[in-house]
């Protein structure tokens, strides 16, 4: 695409006169910015639409859509600008500085934010593996026959799963579990009348 910008460029200098080679130089670059934001807001689009595709067919919550999708908008848009202030005649050294302490920036921050980022991967894995859905009956075995963590899933966020052990949320208990504990760990799920003894039925939980 540079390639075909200059060549462009090269033949509209030889084509036209002296006295229209200033504009060129100003009318050429603007152009390829505008085309350069085009491409990234189409490209956006495309991504936006496949998003909700995936979304509906492994029935994904709208929030991990939310947070993803915002995610590889500031990538497109985000070398988008940098193509086009390399078009309009800024330093590829600068360029080069500015990404990459924009890139440690971001490296320092995905390593603090690990626990949390690990946690929203998980949640995404939850629903596509279909690992369990809110109102399974699921049990986190600690070690061996020991018993584990078990209740009913009445929510799945981004960052924790929540398990109602008994009652409803007016009177009860419930455990707040983050998401990446359930594959760090054996997870045993209860079908049909186990499932019943094990936690509070479906029907009686008051959300």
């Amino acid at each position: 695409m540079k390639k075909l910008f200059q060549n462009l460029h090269d033949r509209l200098h030889i084509s036209l006169p002296a006295w229209a080679t200033e504009w060129l130089d100003i009318i050429v670059p603007t152009i390829e910015v505008a085309l350069i934001l085009l491409s990234a807001w189409l490209l956006v689009r495309v991504a936006r639409m496949l998003t909700r595709r995936l979304t509906a067919a492994y029935t994904l919550p709208v929030t991990v859509a939310t947070v993803f999708m915002r995610i590889v908008a500031a990538l497109i848009y985000s070398g988008a600008v940098l193509w086009a202030l390399e078009r309009m005649g800024v330093s590829g050294g600068v360029l080069w500085t500015a990404f990459t302490g924009f890139a440690t920036v971001g490296a320092v921050a995905f390593f603090a934010a690990w626990s949390v980022l690990s946690n929203l991967f998980c949640a995404l894995l939850i629903y596509v593996t279909r690992a369990f859905r809110v109102g399974d009956v699921v049990e986190l075995l600690e070690a061996g026959d020991k018993p584990g963590m078990k209740g009913r899933v009445v929510e799945i966020n981004l960052v924790y799963t929540t398990l109602l052990e008994s009652g409803d949320h007016a009177s009860g208990s419930s455990l707040q579990l983050p998401n990446s504990l359930f594959f760090q760990r054996v997870l045993r799920r209860w079908h049909g009348p186990a499932a019943d003894e094990m936690a509070v039925p479906l029907h009686e939980i008051k959300l």
